[in-house]
Order: C-alpha cells, then structure tokens, then sequence
C-alpha cells in the first residue's frame, strides 16, 4: 500500500508520519517512511537547493523539474522496489504537492504537470492520501516557532518565506484535488493538537 501525506507548511506530517509508522509496526505491517523531496542520495542534494532560501529567485520551471527529477529517482530507487516487495510505502509529500505548489500557487500549465507525471513515474497514485489542512496563518507560525527553536533545519525555509498569499493558494489547491478524489483524500483538522490528529488518523487505518 502506497500512503502519502500532504499539507502546507506546519502542518504535522512529519510529526504524524512517525506515529502512523509506529503504528503500522505494531500491527505487523512491513513498512517504511520516506519523503519527497530527498527520499534518496541524489534527492538529497537536490532537496538542498529547493529548500534554500538562497534560491527564492529559482525560475519556476526550474522549480518544477528539480521536483520531478528528484521524484523518478524516489520512485524508482526506494518507492517502486518497496510496494513490489509488499511493503507499505508512507510518504511525506508527492505528486500533489508538484500540483498545489508548482500548479495552484505557481500557475505552471496543469497538463505539463500530468504529462509529466505519466512520463516519469507511470502515473503511480497513492492509495490513501492524508491531507493536514489547517490555515496558512496558523501552519507558518508553527513552522517559523519549530525554526527558532531548533526542531526544524533552519536552512531549509525557502518556502516558509514565501508571501501568505501564495500559502492560500497552496491550500485551496489541495482542498480542490480532495475534492475531485474524495475516495483516496482524507482531510484531517490539523489545528487539533497533536494527540489528537494522531487519533483522527489512526480512524483512517482501522
């Protein structure tokens, strides 16, 4: 089985990847977690330039084949080989992103993006997808208190800084892919607290 989650920044999925991890372990389910981008040696030094914010002035079609070049070789190097040996595959971001972000917030052609898909990785869909989805304002407050803290890579904030106009975007774009796939989106309140998120998701599973 294929899992993905998805959200915009602040929004928990690391944090509940973990526990849904954990959780699937405890039921006997062969399982990894993984993430996009940097799921993979090469990803990792390609997540590197994406997130820098040294790199906000990125043309976005650069953005966009960065991301698509970092997810054939996530698919075929660790996603692929793992559902091909029954292995539940949990994901930290994935093809929708590539639409909420590259498509919704930065306007890129929604056709190009298909095409793309189905080029590179044969158009392979999750499953299940969780979508944490809880307002721009409140998910980059987390995000920005994680940062001053420590518990997030500071040098990994190029989207954290982008303006809350692009962040409605993002959000209202996976709103709108929840509602076109309602049979794979399970949209999760992410400003419950992390308890219970982790519980509301856990009803996914069962």
């Amino acid at each position: 089985m294929f899992i993905t989650f998805e959200g915009i920044e602040g929004s928990g999925k690391t944090t509940q990847i973990r526990y849904a991890l954990e959780l699937l372990k405890q039921r006997g389910k062969k399982c990894i977690a993984t993430r996009e981008p940097g799921g993979t040696d090469t990803g990792q030094k390609i997540r590197a330039i994406l997130l820098d914010p040294e790199s906000r002035v990125m043309d976005p079609s650069t953005e966009l084949l960065l991301y698509v070049a970092d997810r054939a070789e996530h698919v075929n190097k660790v996603v692929r080989p793992a559902l091909s040996a029954g292995v539940t595959v949990l994901c930290d971001r994935y093809y929708d992103a590539t639409i909420a972000y590259q498509g919704y917030a930065r306007g890129l052609d929604m056709d190009l993006l298909s095409n793309l898909h189905k080029l590179i990785i044969n158009d392979l869909k999750p499953d299940i997808t969780i979508l944490l989805d809880l307002p721009p304002e409140a998910g980059l407050s987390r995000a920005w208190k994680q940062i001053e803290e420590g518990k997030r890579d500071g040098f990994e904030t190029r989207f954290e800084k982008e303006k809350l106009d692009f962040h409605e975007k993002v959000r209202k774009g996976y709103l709108e892919l929840a509602r076109r796939e309602p049979g794979r989106f399970f949209i999760i309140d992410a400003m419950k607290d992390e308890e219970q998120v982790r519980q509301d998701i856990i009803k996914v599973f069962l």
